[in-house]
Formats: C-alpha cells, sequence, structure tokens
C-alpha cells in the first residue's frame, strides 16, 4: 500500500509539472499579473492579437452621463467589488454611425455597434511584465468633428505602439449635442459658471484616471503623451492651453491639426453666443427649459433640428455644435492662452496631409481664370502670388492651383510653430504626409485626411486594403518616430532619418511617406515670403491657396 502510494505520489508530481509546463506555454508572453489593481477596483483583461500584449477594455473612468448628468462634468465612477471583466469595448457616444463608410473613408476608420449615453469607458494596451515597468504612456484622442468618433474604430487598435514598448490608453469622450451643448441654465448650475465642453471636460477625466491608475498597468504617470488627428488634434490643442490638463500630460502630438490664426477645428466661439445657440435649439425641440431636454431620450435629443442663427459650426444632418471659449476649461482662445505664455509648455510633434483638404487639380481651369482668382483673393499682394506662381498657360494653371494650396497649409503649420515658440521653451516638430493609401480609389484620395493614422499607429493589419512591403516599411518608420517621441520627446532615433526641429531648420519641414527627409516649407523663396506676408495680414483679408 505504501508503495502504491508512493507510485501514486511520483505520478500526480510528474502530472503537476507537465500541467505547469503547458500552462507557462500557453499562457501570454510577458503578460502583467492579473487582476490589475485600479482605484475603482480589480480589473482582468484578455490576450491581444499579440499574445505578448495584454488588452483590458471598457473600463469605466467616470459615472454615466444620463438622468442630471446629462450636459454636466463628468463624475466618478462607483467603485466595484470583485474582478471587473474588461474584455470588450464599452458601447460608443452618442452619433450617427456610418457602418459601411464614407468614402474615402472605409469601414476600418469608422465606429461600429452599439450607441449608448453610457459611454465613457477607456482600454488600456500593456506589454509589460509588471507594474513597476514605467514604460511611456500614449494617449489617443479620436477624431471625427466633435460630431462622431469612437475608441473602438478598428485602426485605433492600440495593440500596434503597445508593441513598441508604449503603454496605450483609447477612450471615449462625448461628442456632438450631448458633448458641447451651452444654456443659460446649464451655466447658472455650474459651480464654474461655464457650460458646454463637456466632451473636453470627459478627456481630463480620462487624463486624471491614467495619472492616477497607469503605474498599475506598467507605465509611467510622468511620461503621459497626448496625440489626436483632426477634432483630436484639435482636443490636443485645447488641452495644451487648459489649465485643467496641468500636471497631467507631457508631450503633445496633433495630427491635420495646426495652423496660424486657428488650429484645426477649434473656434473662438464665446459662452454668450454659444448659450443663446443652445436656447434656440431648445425652442426648436419645443422645450421650455433644462428640465424638459433631460426628460427627453437620446433619440429625441439627436433627431436633426434646422441650425439656429449663428450656430457654431455647420447645420446638414443636425446642428453641429463644437467648443467654446467657457472660462473654465479655456479661459481665453487657444491662440490667446499660448501668446500670453500660459499654456502647458511641453514638446509638440504637428502635421499634415498633402490632400487634407481634398485639394485636387482642375481640369479645366484656364490662365485667364487663374490670375482673375488670384485678384479676387489676394487684392494688392495678387502681384507677389502671380510672380511666384508663374503660370504661362492653361496646362500650368491645372497644377498651379493645387500646389499653392499646400504650399499655403505647409507654411501656415510653420508660422504655428514659429508663433508657438515665442512663448515655449520646448521643441516643436512639424511633418507632411504624402504617401496615398492604396486601394481601389487611391489614385482620387491619395494622402487623405485621417490616411497617415494606420501608419503611426501601426494597424495596417486592421484594413483589408493591397498593402506592400513598402507600406510596412513606412508604418515601421512612422511608428517608431512615434514612440520614440512619446519615450524622450524627441522623434529621432537609431536607424531613422534625422528629424529636425523647427528652432534647427527654418522654413523647413519633414516629409514622410512617399521619401523622407528634409523639404523647404515652398520650392522657392519667393512662394515662402508671399505666404508669410499673407499670413502677417488681419485674418479677414487673407487670401488662400487655390
Amino acid at each position: 500500500m505504501q508503495l502504491l502510494n508512493g507510485n501514486l505520489r511520483i505520478m500526480l508530481h510528474k502530472l503537476c509539472i507537465v500541467l505547469l509546463t503547458a500552462a507557462a506555454v500557453c499562457a501570454p508572453l510577458g503578460a502583467i499579473q492579473q487582476p490589475v489593481k485600479t482605484r475603482g477596483g480589480l480589473v482582468s483583461g484578455v490576450a491581444g492579437k499579440n499574445p505578448s500584449i495584454t488588452a483590458f477594455k471598457g473600463i469605466p473612468f467616470a459615472a454615466p452621463p444620463v438622468g442630471n448628468l446629462r450636459w454636466a462634468a463628468p463624475k466618478p465612477p462607483a467603485p466595484w467589488t470583485g474582478v471587473r471583466k474588461a474584455e470588450k469595448f464599452s458601447a460608443s457616444c452618442i452619433q450617427t454611425v456610418a457602418d459601411s463608410g464614407r468614402d474615402p473613408w472605409t469601414p476600418e476608420f469608422m465606429t461600429h455597434g452599439e450607441i449608448s449615453e453610457d459611454c465613457l469607458y477607456l482600454n488600456v494596451f500593456t506589454a509589460a511584465r509588471s507594474a513597476g515597468e514605467k514604460r511611456p504612456v500614449f494617449v489617443y484622442i479620436y477624431g471625427g468633428g466633435f460630431n462622431e468618433g469612437s475608441a473602438a474604430v478598428p485602426v485605433y487598435d492600440g495593440e500596434g505602439l503597445a508593441g513598441k514598448d508604449l503603454v496605450v490608453v483609447t477612450f471615449n469622450y462625448r461628442v456632438g449635442i450631448m458633448g458641447f451643448f451651452n444654456h443659460p441654465e446649464l451655466s447658472a448650475e455650474s459651480e464654474h459658471h461655464a457650460s458646454g465642453n463637456y466632451g473636453l471636460l470627459d478627456q481630463v477625466a480620462a487624463l486624471q484616471w491614467v495619472h492616477d491608475n497607469i503605474a498599475a498597468f506598467g507605465g509611467d504617470p510622468s511620461r503621459v503623451t497626448i496625440a489626436g488627428q483632426s477634432a483630436g488634434a484639435s482636443s490636443v490643442h485645447a488641452l495644451t492651453a487648459s489649465p485643467l490638463a496641468k500636471g497631467l500630460i507631457h508631450r503633445a502630438i496633433e495630427e491635420s491639426g495646426s495652423s496660424v490664426g486657428g488650429v484645426g477645428l477649434m473656434g473662438t466661439n464665446q459662452l454668450a453666443n454659444a448659450e443663446q445657440n443652445g436656447v434656440r435649439f431648445a425652442e426648436a425641440k419645443g422645450a421650455k427649459n433644462l428640465a424638459g431636454l433631460r426628460a427627453m431620450t437620446w433619440q429625441q435629443i439627436a433627431a436633426p433640428v434646422q441650425a439656429p442663427a449663428n450656430a457654431a459650426g455647420r447645420g446638414g444632418a443636425g446642428v453641429r455644435f463644437g467648443m467654446v471659449v467657457d472660462g473654465y476649461f479655456l479661459p481665453a482662445s487657444v491662440d490667446e492662452i499660448f501668446a500670453q505664455g500660459k499654456q502647458n509648455d511641453i514638446p509638440e510633434m504637428t502635421g499634415l496631409n498633402a490632400d487634407d483638404m481634398g485639394i485636387s487639380a482642375t481640369p479645366n481651369a484656364t490662365l485667364s481664370a487663374f490670375q482673375d482668382q488670384a485678384k479676387a483673393r489676394y487684392g494688392d499682394l495678387a502681384a507677389d502670388y502671380l510672380k511666384a506662381y508663374a503660370v504661362a498657360s492653361d496646362a500650368e494653371a491645372v497644377q498651379a492651383g493645387p500646389e499653392s494650396s499646400r504650399d499655403q497649409s505647409r507654411v501656415s503649420m510653420y508660422l504655428w510653430a514659429t508663433n508657438r515658440a515665442k512663448t515655449a521653451k520646448t521643441n516643436a516638430y512639424t511633418y507632411y504626409w504624402n504617401h496615398s493609401l492604396p486601394g481601389p480609389n487611391a489614385a482620387r484620395y491619395r494622402a487623405f485626411h485621417t490616411s497617415e493614422v494606420p501608419y503611426v499607429l501601426n494597424t495596417l493589419y486592421m484594413s483589408d486594403r493591397p498593402f506592400t512591403a513598402a507600406d510596412h516599411k513606412i508604418a515601421a518608420m512612422m511608428s517608431s518616430y512615434w514612440a520614440n517621441f512619446a519615450a524622450t520627446g524627441n522623434p529621432n532615433g537609431k536607424g531613422l532619418p534625422q528629424w529636425p526641429s523647427v528652432s534647427e531648420k527654418p522654413d523647413t519641414t519633414m516629409q514622410l511617406g512617399e521619401a523622407t527627409g528634409v523639404i523647404p516649407i515652398a520650392n522657392t523663396p519667393a512662394k515662402i515670403e508671399f505666404w508669410k506676408q499673407n499670413f502677417a495680414r488681419p485674418a479677414v483679408g487673407r487670401g488662400r491657396g487655390q
């Protein structure tokens, strides 16, 4: 009997060794120990597509903004007991969903699935093995004109940069009417006497969560980079200007969102004007007061109405709301805050796409029309423009218009950076993206607005476009620049072409895409000088590229 028990013990011991070995083989490589403790409670994640990365999806960073919290600053989430399974994305915030895409934006660029007012959740992607690794943190803010967007958009997948030694965070913020509605009653009930900008306050709440919790996921709360494209870039600019983000951010990246005299989609609409737009909106909905609006379903609120007079943004499928100078999140416009030197002075990297504005040649352009348009747009500077863009035929006029528009955009971005340098002590880096995203409409849309995102986030794997070895090489380079910047505040690193800061090489920018290297912001001194003169004039007198 003793022999039997001894053999049994040996067999059980061997079985345990086999099972432990199998578990070690099957476990995610380098996975962080779970559950992870956050201030709200314990969370467990799931292995990513890359088994060395753990994804935690759907962690609440604020209470659901429903009932009396609709159109209110975000409140802390309720803590939970036990282990919360963070295995899937939450619902996206209220918006119109175009699952099938909207050319040139194919489905991998769009929001999909459920929408809900209960949407304030974030996602963490990490390859850290322990809480003490202190990896740089990369927080991505989606675009969508402050009217749509989601952290679950496929090309925003966090694994692409998490595989480059970053801890990546994506999150939802309220958009459209739910995120940017102003009304006198809302301002009155606020302890800060401000309304609107709720989507931006959501962003601050997410960053506060990162500050308080990211170390548990292997991140370094003293190295947090915020990045965004389009409205996300405008959000980044606003956060660099907002006193509410002080100490929460340490580097900033703005894609398609920096220009002189205004950045991206960000206006200078004042609170009083926006409140009156809100009153007209409520009247159009048949609501006598704020309580009436809050009693409505979100479907009733989001149903299209005719845009009120003087509304910020544009109408179309409904009123479009955006950020305002509210005296709280934004004490003044972003430009004014930078001019006063009151911004969060952190390194910035910004750029634009060659075809951001849908720039294309006009096949029917003529020499005389080109000249007439120049005189109408540039007035007393028209002669300088026509000298800089010397066009002698209809064929040349066809190409000169798009060329001047791209020059105008690059010079405007450069002047934004030089204006920034008047009060900033940190470096700025600019880029110009000109690679056409492959696909059936590549020749038509070229380097369109948002086309750089899957390259910089290293997420080509989320698209079924016919990518080549060259595309993967570009993505490896672009994402390395972004990862380096997140780590050090400087995009340069081993094996990459040197990228100078704006102060190191004036009147230039870094071209990325078809070729990589430093280029002038326009290809002749006369063109650069013309655009500088144009932008030196008051905004109402400036001409725009053809």
